[in-house]
């Protein structure tokens, strides 16, 4: 290779060593300088995001929001929320309206590769499931042939939905609408006979919209996998490991036994393990370019992974989950943290 070309390369090596970090902070600048996140959720799911009577948005995903709040700007309030729906999510994400997504949305290869985005680690384990009126007399998914069927479009809802029925030689009608209160009043007025959406979707829908729940049932086929979590875009690394390790965080301090109750008694432990989480080794901090309490923030403002869990989606909430595969791999679960270490 001529000398000439050589110095160029090195040149375009030194440009790219100079310009990337730059550009891959520009999240993170931009977070820090306005003093607050913004967050696109779901319009209203009850459990994962939706405004109590006076506006304060709660559930799940709002919880994954205000812990990277917390570990960003030591502030769990420093969230601007923007409610979006399923077609609306990805050009907000895209064109920079809000800073990450986090709203029951499921990671696929396409969405991950031609969206330009990065998905982070999985916050709930999900499928597809029905739901159908008890009076309809149906006990399985394979006795729908010939049903009409809502569900919201640009989902893999929509594209689960025909795959099912093409592979099992059935006919459906799909009722396809956008808003999700405006599928909900389709549903329960009649409109169709089926409504198809995320299991957790539908047990939320049933607990919280249905006029009595007890008239509604869903169905036992699970037809497809949704891995839900957040979502940043492609290109911005140290804000991509900022949310994906927020929520390891999250995870490990469940592992560990580590609550918003017990934090500041842990800060005393001699595990470790601990000690790296909750900075008193520093280290983990400086690694993601944040304060050295960016998890011990993260767990005072919204606790452990299975404290956000049990508060918005649990067993004693009116969805009534069972953790299930949404538990600690120590307990037969898919949930593992990576070693913060």
């Amino acid at each position: 290779m001529p000398m000439k070309s050589i110095l160029a390369a090195g040149a375009a090596v030194g440009v790219l060593s100079v310009v990337m970090p730059v550009q891959a902070q520009e999240t993170v600048n931009a977070v820090m300088e306005r003093g607050a996140l913004r967050c696109g959720v779901n319009t209203g799911l009850a459990g994962f995001s939706n405004p109590d009577s006076e506006g304060n948005w709660e559930g799940l995903d709002v919880d994954v929001c205000r812990a990277i709040a917390a570990a960003m700007l030591g502030d769990p309030d420093a969230v601007e929320f923007t409610p979006l729906t399923a077609q609306q999510r990805f050009t907000a994400l895209q064109s920079g309206e809000v800073d990450v997504l986090s709203r029951n949305t499921t990671w696929t290869l396409t969405r991950d590769t031609s969206l330009g985005l990065n998905f982070a680690p999985v916050t709930f384990y999900d499928g597809q499931g029905f739901m159908v009126p008890a009076d309809l007399g149906v006990t399985s998914a394979l006795e729908l042939s010939g049903a009409t069927v809502c569900v919201q479009p640009g989902t893999t809802t929509e594209l689960n939905l025909a795959d099912y029925f093409r592979a099992n030689e059935m006919e459906f009608e799909p009722v396809v609408i956008e808003q999700i209160d405006e599928v909900n009043a389709a549903f329960f007025a009649g409109r169709c006979d089926v409504y198809t959406t995320d299991a957790s979707g539908l047990a939320s829908i049933r607990a919280t919209v249905a006029p009595n729940p007890a008239d509604y049932i869903i169905l036992p086929e699970i037809i497809s996998k949704e891995p839900l979590g957040p979502v940043v875009r492609h290109g911005d690394d140290q804000f991509f490991d900022i949310v994906k390790w927020t929520v390891y965080a999250l995870i490990e301090a469940e592992e560990l036994g580590v609550t918003s109750e017990n934090l500041e008694e842990m800060m005393g432990s001699s595990n470790p393990s601990v000690q790296r989480l909750l900075g008193v080794t520093p280290g983990m901090g400086e690694a993601l370019g944040l304060s050295e309490s960016w998890a011990h923030d993260a767990i005072a403002a919204v606790g452990n992974y299975g404290e956000i869990f049990e508060r918005n989606v649990g067993v004693n909430t009116p969805l009534g989950l069972e953790r299930g595969i949404n538990d600690l791999w120590t307990r037969g679960g898919l949930m593992y943290a990576m070693p913060i270490r």
